[in-house]
């Protein structure tokens, strides 16, 4: 299963992305130089947001349809989910 997730960094912006094993990734993201260079200045970050999907392709889809919402949609997004 692929994950679509959204971080929120440590100077709350947000950060959209997509892995296999969402634990990992975020650990990635907190501790290593794994993790996208967007983050690494702006640790610690915090999963706010995840949605499961079968497929890479679908997973891709909608990663591509959330990194086109204003910060706003996306909050919106992240509360609905809680």
């Amino acid at each position: 299963m692929y994950h679509l997730y959204i971080l929120t960094c440590a100077d709350g912006t947000l950060y959209t992305g997509i892995a296999l094993d969402i634990k990992a990734r975020v650990k990635e993201h907190n501790s290593s130089t794994l993790g996208a260079k967007y983050t690494r200045t702006r640790r610690p970050v915090y999963l706010s947001y995840s949605k499961e999907f079968l497929d890479r392709s679908s997973a891709s889809r909608e990663e591509y349809r959330v990194k086109q919402l204003s910060r706003d949609a996306k909050l919106q997004l992240i509360k609905t989910n809680e």
